[in-house]
């Protein structure tokens, strides 16, 4: 291996083709001369299906710009909860056994961990870690098990506690733990058996994709831009979490006193209700676009007046920052939040927008009027602060030189011992 070469393996259930941050991180780390390799599962989130695209060519699917990819079978996610714990689990057991087994004559420098929902997918990594002696970087972006009990997935106390002792095993295994929020500290140190160095647990948010920085134009094949009506579009996953009812109930207390359109782009485990919820309450002012690659959210939010996001209340939710907050911040839009805790921390820092209590639906209804009534060279500075900000806290191009920084440390205290 050259001296400036190092061999990575990324972890992670879910990858290209599917929507994911870690698309990013592997393109970038592979176009700067690192090897890298991806240990994934077949693609099917958000749908619930294995895309038929990979079904049709499983072969096209074997490398992304330049990494290698290993994929392991599992059950896809279905619309149930029984079939997402199916799939969670059947993920880590495909990984650590058929996936260490492809890998059983690499060699890895360091073992990264996209550590979204399932946290088992690090379990994997850890036993590949431990096998390669290679140091195990565990990026933390949901909590577990709290997240399981707030989204109401698992509620027996007995089950959660189990969850809890998989954390522990995990943390206390892991050589870093990348918390995505600072919120997060607190709650991944009570699952450390042991006192944790400070260098093992490291701040390490998210940044947005490349999409994002550019200016794109105000028009898109799946959006008009409409100067006469104030639009307000939401972006991502459509679950439980994000609190689709309170944004419904928003939107239909407006529909009759203020021209306001709300556009809602994604996909989920909520699609169905709530194209039957439109429906029923003939929100004509609310326009579901369904889901849309990537490539496609810049020229939808340029067509957008304000962007928004929303999460249910709860004390786990209000330490997670959702990662569509560093895209909106480098979109140049003024932002909405129906939200608590670390991210409406950052709206409101930022200066890019206003912020009500999450669940608080006629708080959203009070601070969209207000948005929609507020200067539009006001909102275009707060754009500006939002994007600003961006720059200043969430830089990709910072994050990806730390995060090449602490694995080269990793292989020097590997080396050392």
């Amino acid at each position: 291996m050259s001296e400036n070469k190092l061999r990575i393996l990324v972890v992670t259930q879910y990858f290209w083709p599917e929507n994911m941050r870690i698309n990013d991180l592997v393109r970038d780390f592979s176009d700067n001369g690192h090897e890298v390799t991806v240990l994934t599962g077949w693609p099917n989130y958000p749908e619930g299906a294995v895309f038929s695209e990979y079904k049709t060519n499983p072969e096209g699917f074997k490398s992304y710009f330049g990494a290698r990819i290993v994929r392991v079978p599992l059950v896809s996610r279905g619309k149930r909860s029984i079939r997402l714990m199916l799939n969670y689990l059947s993920f880590f057991f495909s990984a650590s056994t058929i996936g260490a087994a492809k890998l059983r004559n690499e060699k890895f420098d360091a073992v990264f961990v996209y550590a979204v929902s399932p946290i088992m997918a690090a379990i994997p990594a850890v036993v590949i870690g431990r096998m390669k002696k290679a140091p195990v970087y565990v990026w933390v972006l949901d909590l577990w098990p709290e997240t399981l009990r707030a989204v109401g997935v698992l509620r027996n106390p007995t089950l959660l506690a189990m969850v809890g002792s998989v954390v522990s095993w995990i943390y206390n295994r892991a050589d870093y733990l990348l918390l995505q929020s600072e919120g997060f500290s607190s709650s991944v140190k009570q699952y450390c058996t042991k006192e944790i160095s400070p260098e093992r647990l490291v701040y390490f948010p998210s940044w947005a994709e490349d999409e994002f920085s550019g200016c794109p134009e105000k028009s898109s094949s799946l959006l008009e831009r409409d100067d006469s009506t104030f639009t307000v579009v939401f972006a991502g996953n459509l679950g439980d979490a994000q609190d689709l009812p309170a944004v419904l109930d928003a939107a239909e207390s407006l529909k009759h006193s203020a021209s306001v359109r709300w556009v809602i782009v994604g996909d989920g485990r909520m699609s169905k209700w709530l194209g039957e919820q439109v429906e029923s309450r003939g929100l004509q002012n609310v326009l579901l676009l369904g889901r849309h690659p990537l490539s496609a959210m810049p020229e939808i939010f340029a067509c957008a007046d304000a962007l928004l996001v929303s999460l249910k209340t709860n004390d786990v939710f209000e330490k997670t920052v959702p990662g569509k907050v560093q895209a909106y911040l480098a979109s140049s839009k003024p932002i909405l939040g129906m939200i608590n805790g670390e991210a409406a921390r950052i709206i409101e820092d930022s200066g890019c927008g206003y912020t009500c209590p999450s669940g608080d639906a006629q708080g959203l209804a009070r601070i969209t009027l207000k948005m929609a009534t507020t200067d539009s060279v006001q909102r275009e500075f707060m754009g500006q602060a939002g994007r600003s900000y961006y720059w200043s806290h969430f830089s990709k191009v910072t994050l990806l030189r730390r995060l090449e920084a602490l694995f080269r440390a990793g292989t020097l205290r590997r080396d050392v011992k």
